[in-house]
């Protein structure tokens, strides 16, 4: 989980950061750049990572940007959910989120109040968001692991959706912005026995080891 240390904050310390970090981190600030992820821009990073994969696996920070990025190319696709989390990753890794104070925590967020038991076995879940977690195929993978079934959208019989740990300020503009609206105005009008929870919640529920 996410706490007071930065992780990427050695990768980005002028004494600290090796020539193919710096290089990593200058693609990453031009794919960011026009606040977007595109699918060509992804192949670029996911091509530069395997190309360097040597020195990228002895990095506790680039080795699971080059997992995060080879589960979203798997199927030959950047859907849009996919490109937002790939920019909040990219944002956070080149210093521009923190510089900027775009990234909050899901606390800010329409969340349950108070939160609700998390019932894995039976129940379906949608996660939205960037997760602290890991990427959207593990965060599956955790669900499924635990009995319960994956939802590709908000539809009328889901059960949970799990917000992830970093958002930015301005998610009702964000791609999975109208995924949280939808879900709040059908948890308001009781129309679906829905309940929006953070990551940290679904984390300690599954017991799920970060």
């Amino acid at each position: 989980m996410a706490g007071d240390f930065d992780p990427f904050i050695r990768f980005r310390h002028p004494q600290n950061a090796e020539r193919q970090i710096d290089t990593l981190i200058g693609l990453c600030k031009g794919i960011v750049a026009d606040e977007a992820v595109n699918q060509a821009e992804a192949e670029v990073l996911y091509n530069w990572l395997v190309a360097n994969e040597v020195n990228v696996r002895s990095h506790p920070v680039t080795y699971p940007l080059l997992e995060q990025v080879t589960e979203m190319l798997r199927d030959g696709h950047l859907d849009p959910d996919e490109s937002a989390e790939l920019l909040a990753t990219l944002r956070l890794f080149t210093g521009e989120a923190q510089g900027a104070g775009e990234f909050i925590t899901s606390s800010d967020l329409p969340l349950d109040d108070p939160p609700p038991a998390i019932v894995f076995e039976g129940r379906s879940f949608l996660c939205t968001g960037t997760f602290a977690f890991g990427t959207r195929p593990q965060c599956v993978a955790e669900i499924e692991k635990r009995g319960g079934t994956y939802a590709k959208s908000v539809r009328k019989d889901l059960d949970y959706l799990v917000l992830g740990n970093y958002v930015t300020p301005s998610w009702k503009h964000e791609v999975f912005g109208t995924k949280i609206e939808k879900a709040m105005m059908w948890r308001d009008e009781r129309e679906m026995p829905l309940a929006i929870v953070s990551e940290e919640a679904w984390l300690m529920a599954g017991e799920i080891n970060c």
